[in-house]
């Protein structure tokens, strides 16, 4: 049996794949330099823009955010200026904002995508046929992998970071949206369908109403998905908490691993708290 399978040559699929992806690279080539040098100068905008800002400042601001996104109670605004002064006390401040800029830009991307393909799988059988085991692909696929094309495209720097992290964050915007639409109750689609609503009208004012604290809740996994991949984005150049943590890890020091993964850590429990605090306000 074993001489059997010994017959069988190899698949090519691996240089398939490189030439697929030599192909691409080559024919895209200017298309990858734009984004990744005009990706990159608008990242360093957004970056030093917050960097300007005085961290006390910031604090508070993120501090009276929490306040009033919490429904005015100081738990959360309390921990926001604990945890935010004690980043700055390490002075980690610079590799937040940079972390900050890269899970922003890495969120909006991937909900600007993946609202939009949520609404298509959720109003044709097909595209959710086609497009649910790609979902499935992506979330399966460890993100190392993802950090492959992303050199091979951009390089190194922030835009491969931010490309590998929409890759790995997008699916649960996709699949909640899909889920939120297609729970909204029949019987109001029918009633907005009586009044001559048209589809346009019937998705902005009764479906994605009724869904959005489903997207949110989609959203809501999708930035701290983003934030899961800082470390991981780090090992191709992305600067900020986890560029720190990678760092410690190759030198072995313990304690500034440490202290970068608590900050990432506090960081993720502002996120998710808020954008969670988001999403009741909205229910």
């Amino acid at each position: 049996m074993s001489n059997f399978l010994n017959q069988i040559p190899e698949l090519p699929v691996g240089d398939v794949v490189e030439n697929v992806m030599d192909w691409f690279t080559d024919t895209f080539s200017s298309v990858f330099k734009f984004i990744q040098t005009d990706g990159t100068a608008l990242m360093d905008t957004v970056t030093n823009l917050l960097i300007s800002i005085p961290p006390i400042l910031f604090i508070l601001l993120i501090a009276i955010l929490a306040f009033f996104a919490t429904g005015k109670k100081f738990g959360l605004s309390l921990f926001s200026i604990i945890g935010l002064l004690f980043i700055y006390n390490q002075q980690l401040w610079e590799q937040l904002m940079n972390t900050f800029t890269l899970v922003l830009f890495a969120s909006v991307v991937a909900i600007i995508i993946g609202i939009p393909l949520g609404i298509l799988m959720s109003k044709s059988k097909l595209a959710d046929n086609i497009i649910k085991p790609i979902l499935d692909f992506m979330q399966t696929m460890p993100g190392f992998v993802y950090l492959i094309p992303a050199v091979a495209f951009f390089g190194i720097g922030v835009v491969p970071g931010v490309f590998a992290s929409v890759i790995f964050a997008l699916p649960p915007t996709v699949r909640f949206t899909n889920l939120g639409i297609r729970q909204v109750s029949k019987e109001l689609v029918e009633a907005a369908d009586s009044y001559g609503s048209t589809s346009f009208q019937k998705l902005l004012k009764v479906e994605l109403p009724i869904a959005k604290s489903t997207i949110m809740a989609g959203i809501n996994q999708t930035v701290l998905l983003s934030l899961s991949m800082v470390v991981i984005a780090s090992m191709i150049g992305a600067p900020g908490l986890g560029r720190e943590v990678l760092s410690a890890l190759q030198r072995a020091q313990v304690g500034n691993g440490f202290v970068a993964g608590i900050s990432l850590v506090i960081f993720a429990i502002i996120v998710d708290r808020l954008t969670q605090s988001f999403n009741k306000k909205s229910m």
